[in-house]
C-alpha cells in the first residue's frame, strides 16, 4: 500500500512539472528562510549557558534611586566582591570584572594593543574558560599574573614554552605568563585574548576602593541550592550597610540570561536582543505559513483534473482514510523533497549570513538536536501544508463527480478566499515592518547630533602622551590638515562617568540628581562643534577656570537656572561658576534621551591618569594630510605605542550594527515571503480561471473585450490585497509602535508607510494575477465552450 501510495504521488509529481516545481520552490524557500532563522535563534538562546556552573553563575545589579526615577546599572564598587563572598555565606565565589581593555604587550621587538580584561582569581574557577596548560584556582592569584591565548603564545613566544615568561604590559609593568586559554566556545559574548589580575589594576585605581564609586562588574557563584530570593533579600541595602548615604539596592541576575535580558527601565526588565529573537520567530512562523498556504492554493487548484480520479477510487472501494493517506503521502514526498533543496539553500546562503549576523553558524548532522529539528520542520510542513487538500479531495461526492456537474461549495471558496488574505497580510506587515525599521535607522544616522561628527578622528591618550599632551597638540594644531586638538575624559560617542556630587544653592540635599560629566581640555567646545547658547568656552585667560562648568540645556532644566551662566555651582566639594550653557546634544546612544552633562576643565593631574581620549577636528578634504601629520608626530611623543584612530562617523554607525542588521534581513525576508505570496496568488487564480473558463468563452462571444474579462479576473484579487491590508494594517501599528518606543528619538508612523505598503502589495498582486487573466482572456471561446 505504502509503496503504491509513493508511487503515485511520484507519478503525479513527474506529470504536472509547473505545478510541482512552484509548489517545491516555494515550500524550500520558506523551509530555508525558517531553518535559518530557527538556527539563529538556538545560537542566540544558547549564548553563555555552556558553562559548568550555569544555574549558579550571576551578575551583582544596582538599582539607583533618584528622585522620579530608578537607574539600573551592572556597574558595582570595586571591592564588593572580595566583601561579599566574606558576609553572605550562601555566595561561594565572586570576582570582579572589567571592562574590555586594549593593553600593549611587548616582548623584544615585538609590540601590539591586544583586548582582554581584568579579572580576580576565582574567575577561571567559576566560569568554564579551560587552560591548556596552568591551574584555574591560582593563574590569577598573584598580582603579576597573566594568562593568554594561544594565538599570543605563538605570537610573542613562538616555538618556546610562553609559561612563567614576561611580558611588559603597557610599558610600565611587568607580568608573568601564569595560564594559556584554550579556544573560547563560539556561543559566549564575552571574548578576549588575555586575563589579568585585576588586583594589580584596583592597586592603580584607589577610586574603586570606595563605596560610593562604580566601575567594574562583580559576578558571583551561589552554593548549592542557595535561593536567589534569599540572597536578594540579604543583599538589597548591601551598599548602604557600607555607605550611610548610598542610595544603591543590589540584586542578582543569571549570568546566562543578561546576554538576551540587557535592558532596564525603572528597576524593571525590559527587553534587550530577546526581542530581535522574537521579531524573527515570527517572522519565521509567518513565512513558513505563507508557504504552506501556498501549497494549499496550488492543490486545489488542481482538484478538478484530479476529481475524477478520486470519484473512480472511491467507486471502487476506496476509503476516505485512504485518500486521506495518499494526499498526505504526495504532500509529505513533496515536502521531503522541498527539505533537500532547502538544506542546500541554506548551505549555500550560510557564509553570507555568518557575515552579516558576525556569527559562525553551521549546519551539524552528527547532532541529533539538528535533525529533530528538521525533522520536526518537514513534518510539521508536510501535515499542515496538506491537510486542506487531503480533507477537501477525499470528502468529494463520486456520483457529482462522475457526471460531470462539480461544483464548489461557498465554504470552500471563502475558505481559499482566506487564506490568501491571511497570506498577503503576513506579507504586508513585512513590507511595512521593514519599511519603518529602514526609515528608524536612516533616522538615527542622518540625525543632528548636537555636534558634527564629520572630519572628527580621535585616539587614546596613553603611555608618554598623558604627560607630553601639551608640546604633543602644540605641535600637531600647526600640522597641515590638523582644525583643532582637544582631548577628554570620555570618546565622543558615549560619556559613561555620572555623579550625584552635585550641589547649588538651594538644592534640597535630601534629594539625590544623577549627572554625567566630562573632564575635558581646552577647545573641546570648539573641536566637537557643539553650539553654544550662552556664556563662552574655557579659555586659559581665565585662571579661575579650573573650578568653573558648562552644562547643558537638560542640566540647567533638572538644576532649574532659566539663566544658568553666572550661577553658582559645587561638584565633589570644588565651588565654581557656570560660564557656558551648551545646546543638548547626543553624547550616548539615541535609545536613550539626552541626559544633564556637566563639563569641566582637567587639572594637571588629570592628564597623568591612564585614560583618555585626543580629539583631532581635521579640515575639510585634507583628512588623509592630517592623519599623515598625525603618525609623525605620534612616533615622535609615543614610540612605545603603535599610532591607532577612530573615525567618529564610522564608530557612530557600528553602535547601531545590530538594527543594521535587523533592517537588511527584514528586507530579505519581505522579499522572500511576497514572492511566495506570488506563488499562491498564481495558485488561486489558475484555479479561478480553470473554473470560469466557459463563462469567459460566453462573455467573448457575447462581445465582451479583452481588457473587461482581465478586469473582471483581477477586480475580485484586488478586493481580497485590500481586505487583507486593513486587517494588517492595525496588527502591524501595534508591534511597529511598540518596537519605536524602545528608542527615546524615533520617527513617527506616518499614514504614507501604510499607504505604500497597500500599493506595492496590490501591485505585485496584479502583476501576478494579470498573468492568468490575460491568458484566460486570449483563450479561443471556441476551445472553451466545446464539450466532450
Amino acid at each position: 500500500m505504502l509503496r503504491n501510495y509513493i508511487k503515485i504521488a511520484w507519478r503525479n509529481i513527474w506529470k504536472n512539472k509547473t505545478f510541482s516545481f512552484i509548489n517545491i520552490l516555494g515550500l524550500a524557500l520558506g523551509m530555508a528562510c525558517s531553518l535559518l532563522i530557527m538556527i539563529w535563534v538556538q545560537d542566540e538562546r544558547h549564548m553563555d549557558h555552556f558553562h559548568k556552573n550555569d544555574a549558579r553563575l550571576y551578575r551583582v545589579m544596582e538599582n539607583q534611586h533618584y528622585v522620579g526615577v530608578i537607574n539600573t546599572f551592572p556597574s558595582t564598587p570595586g571591592i564588593l566582591a572580595e566583601n561579599i563572598v566574606k558576609d553572605i555565606p550562601e555566595i561561594q565565589m565572586a570576582s570582579q570584572m572589567l571592562w574590555e581593555e586594549q593593553t600593549l604587550f611587548t616582548v623584544g621587538n615585538t609590540f601590539e594593543k591586544e583586548k582582554g580584561r581584568s579579572v580576580q582569581g576565582d574567575f577561571l574557577t567559576m566560569f568554564s574558560f579551560p587552560l591548556k596548560e596552568g591551574d584555574p584556582k591560582t593563574a590569577l592569584k598573584r598580582p603579576d599574573g597573566l594568562v593568554i591565548s594561544q594565538k599570543l603564545a605563538d605570537k610573542y613566544f613562538k616555538g618556546q614554552n610562553p609559561m612563567g615568561k614576561i611580558i611588559r604590559v603597557d610599558n610600565t609593568d611587568d607580568l608573568m605568563v601564569t595560564g594559556i586559554l584554550a579556544d573560547i566556545p563560539e556561543n559566549s559574548s564575552l571574548k578576549f585574548d588575555y586575563l589579568k589580575s585585576f588586583d594589580h589594576w584596583l592597586k592603580n585605581n584607589k577610586w574603586a576602593k570606595e563605596w560610593g564609586n562604580n566601575g567594574p562588574r562583580c559576578y558571583v557563584m551561589l552554593a548549592n541550592n542557595a535561593s536567589v530570593d534569599k540572597v536578594n533579600a540579604k543583599i538589597k541595602n548591601y551598599i548602604k550597610s557600607k555607605n550611610k548615604d548610598s542610595n544603591v539596592e543590589l540584586f542578582l541576575q543569571n549570568y546566562g540570561d543578561s546576554y538576551l535580558f540587557s535592558n532596564w527601565e525603572g528597576g524593571v526588565q525590559n527587553g534587550g536582543r530577546i526581542e530581535y529573537v522574537r521579531i524573527f520567530s515570527i517572522v519565521a512562523i509567518f513565512i513558513l505559513a505563507i508557504a504552506c498556504i501556498n501549497f494549499m492554493n496550488l492543490a486545489t487548484a488542481r482538484s478538478v483534473k484530479r476529481s475524477k480520479e478520486v470519484g473512480v477510487r472511491k467507486v471502487v472501494g476506496a476509503y476516505k482514510a485512504s485518500l486521506i493517506g495518499q494526499f498526505l503521502g504526495e504532500s509529505m514526498l513533496i515536502t521531503m523533497l522541498s527539505l533537500v533543496f532547502s538544506v542546500l539553500i541554506v548551505l549555500l546562503i550560510l557564509p553570507v549570513f555568518n557575515e552579516l549576523t558576525s556569527k559562525k553558524l553551521s549546519l551539524d548532522f552528527s547532532d541529533p538536536t539538528f535533525l529533530l529539528l528538521l525533522l520536526g520542520l518537514s513534518v510539521v510542513t508536510g501535515l499542515v501544508s496538506g491537510s486542506y487538500p487531503a480533507l477537501f479531495m477525499s470528502a468529494l461526492n463520486p456520483v457529482v463527480i462522475l457526471k460531470g456537474s462539480l461544483k464548489f461549495k461557498s465554504s470552500a471558496t471563502y475558505f481559499r478566499k482566506g487564506l490568501v488574505v491571511l497570506q498577503f497580510g503576513l506579507s504586508i506587515m513585512l513590507i511595512l515592518g521593514t519599511l519603518v525599521v529602514y526609515r528608524q535607522i536612516n533616522y538615527i544616522q542622518t540625525k543632528n547630533l548636537g555636534y558634527d561628527r564629520e572630519n572628527l578622528l580621535y585616539m587614546a591618550l596613553e603611555g608618554d602622551l598623558q604627560r607630553n599632551f601639551p608640546s604633543f597638540r602644540q605641535e600637531l594644531e600647526h600640522q597641515p590638515g590638523i582644525k583643532s586638538v582637544t582631548c577628554a575624559q570620555s570618546d565622543p560617542l558615549e560619556v559613561g562617568s555620572s555623579t550625584q556630587g552635585v550641589r547649588w544653592p538651594g538644592k534640597d540635599t535630601t534629594q539625590l540628581m544623577l549627572f554625567s560629566q566630562n573632564a575635558v581640555s581646552y577647545d573641546y567646545i570648539k573641536t566637537m562643534g557643539i553650539k553654544l547658547l550662552d556664556g563662552r568656552d574655557f579659555s586659559k585667560d581665565f585662571t579661575t577656570d579650573t573650578s568653573n562648568y558648562i552644562i547643558n540645556e537638560a542640566s540647567a532644566r533638572k538644576i532649574g537656572y532659566k539663566n544658568p551662566v553666572g550661577k553658582e555651582l559645587t561638584m565633589w566639594g570644588r565651588k565654581g561658576k557656570i560660564i557656558g550653557l551648551m545646546k543638548d546634544f547626543h553624547y550616548n546612544s539615541l535609545h536613550s534621551a539626552i541626559e544633564p552633562l556637566i563639563l569641566h576643565l582637567q587639572r594637571g593631574n588629570d592628564t597623568t591618569r591612564n585614560w583618555g581620549t585626543i580629539l583631532v577636528r581635521t579640515q575639510p578634504n585634507e583628512t588623509k594630510q592630517a592623519i599623515a601629520s598625525m603618525e609623525t608626530l605620534h612616533k615622535k611623543f609615543n614610540p612605545h605605542f603603535p599610532f591607532k584612530y577612530l573615525f567618529t562617523d564610522q564608530e557612530f554607525g557600528n553602535l547601531y550594527k545590530a538594527e543594521n542588521t535587523v533592517s537588511k534581513l527584514a528586507s530579505y525576508f519581505a522579499f522572500l515571503a511576497i514572492f511566495i505570496s506570488c506563488l499562491g496568488l498564481f495558485g488561486l487564480a489558475a484555479f479561478t480561471a480553470e473554473q470560469r473558463t466557459k463563462e469567459i468563452g460566453i462573455r467573448k462571444v457575447l462581445g465582451a473585450s479583452i481588457p473587461n474579462l482581465v478586469g473582471m479576473l483581477s477586480k475580485e484579487f484586488m478586493l481580497l490585497v485590500l481586505l487583507a491590508a486593513f486587517i494588517a494594517f492595525p496588527l502591524g501599528w501595534y508591534f511597529l509602535n511598540g518596537w519605536l518606543e524602545k528608542y527615546a528619538y524615533r520617527i513617527e508612523l506616518a499614514w504614507w508607510y501604510f499607504l505604500v505598503a497597500l500599493v506595492g502589495a496590490m501591485l505585485i498582486a496584479l502583476i501576478t494575477v494579470s498573468f492568468q487573466s490575460i491568458k484566460a482572456a486570449l483563450l479561443n471561446p471556441v476551445k472553451s465552450l466545446k464539450t466532450e
